[in-house]
């Protein structure tokens, strides 16, 4: 059995490969023609939810979502989601409908070919850096001035503790809520670390069902930067509830390299 496992991991893993390069090598073309206007960047974006979309079709994850009915399509919010995996990016662009913007690590403008797509479409910000976190945030709120909803990880970084425990959130979106009187949307995804667990050294894939909890938006009109510490404390809290209860309902454990449809060896 333990041999039949062991083929089973790696053909799914090299489907999941496949899966996500194909489609974009295919868009890819698209992508440099939309991203060469500022105008088309919305067309780009698109073509990015699609390659989403299709990714998570083609790994074969069942999807649950939760709290649609929470969001209006005229509404302009601030989501704060937990990070836990890679494919987080995808998920919430496959999930919150609109023209989104994302605040990512500035790595991602370095990654070959989509990263230079990533900087022209997204934020990106060294948050080492109080020059780049400076620039990040101006151009966050020239996004919401716009009317673009954005995302922006709280966390900042994935935990080595992702789907039990978060890293204490920074003041970044609430800052940004509270200046901009703008609902803020706590979001938990608490199985995205099963799928694709981020352990270095290791490319690790495991088939399991993705959920989304869209949470009901927190009105931020007529705070001021003093309730900053609760804004954020309740929305760390609101996340971490919703992660701790579905911590038992997943069918691995929170220890990849051990798991039995792990490729530990890899």
């Amino acid at each position: 059995m333990k041999f039949v496992a062991s083929i089973f991991r790696k053909i799914y893993m090299g489907w999941c490969l496949v899966s996500f390069l194909l489609p974009f090598f295919l868009f890819y073309p698209l992508f440099l023609f939309f991203t060469t206007r500022p105008a088309w960047y919305k067309h780009a974006h698109s073509l990015n939810r699609l390659w989403a979309g299709l990714q998570l079709r083609l790994y074969g994850l069942p999807l649950t979502i939760e709290g649609r009915e929470h969001l209006n399509p005229r509404t302009t919010y601030i989501f704060t989601p937990n990070h836990s995996s890679y494919i987080d990016i995808p998920l919430l662009l496959q999930t919150i409908p609109g023209f989104l913007n994302f605040v990512g690590k500035e790595g991602l403008a370095k990654v070959p070919l989509w990263g230079a797509i990533y900087k022209k479409l997204y934020i990106t910000v060294d948050r080492r850096n109080a020059v780049s976190s400076a620039r990040s945030y101006i151009r966050s709120k020239k996004t919401l001035a716009e009317g673009r909803s954005i995302v922006i990880f709280p966390e900042g970084t994935i935990a080595e503790t992702a789907g039990a425990k978060m890293l204490p959130f920074k003041e970044g979106p609430f800052k940004l809520a509270i200046e901009t009187q703008l609902p803020l949307v706590p979001v938990t995804m608490p199985f995205n670390h099963i799928f694709l667990p981020d352990v270095e050294g290791k490319f690790i894939v495991r088939w399991h069902p993705l959920k989304m909890i869209i949470h009901e938006p927190i009105p931020t009109v007529g705070l001021t930067l003093a309730d900053l510490p609760v804004l954020k404390n309740k929305a760390f809290t609101i996340i971490q509830n919703a992660l701790t209860k579905h911590e038992h309902e997943h069918r691995y454990t929170n220890h990849p390299e051990i798991s039995t449809l792990s490729p530990s060896g890899i």
